[in-house]
């Protein structure tokens, strides 16, 4: 956690709102990616539903561009047996 001119408190606060969203809203999804949570000075200031809505967007995002990059209309045919 940057300290961006924060005490010790409001750091750790920060850390155990950010540490339960990803309890409760990135680990259960099963996305098939690596996630750096990257804090900015502003999320001191923010809420943990102001926080919850910034990580469930970013959720979504995710499961949207897997979701497109399993589609069938991304994947190449299936290739066709040839007569012979």
């Amino acid at each position: 956690m940057p300290r961006y001119r924060h005490s010790a408190v409001a750091r750790n606060l920060l850390k155990r709102r950010l540490r339960e969203l990803t309890r409760l809203r990135i680990l259960p999804t099963g996305l098939p990616y690596d996630i750096v949570v990257r804090v900015k000075p502003e999320a001191y200031d923010d809420g943990f539903t102001q926080l919850a809505a910034d990580v469930d967007r970013v959720v979504a995002q995710l499961a949207r561009s897997t979701s497109n990059a399993r589609s069938p209309e991304a994947a190449p045919p299936p290739p066709t047996p040839s007569a012979s």
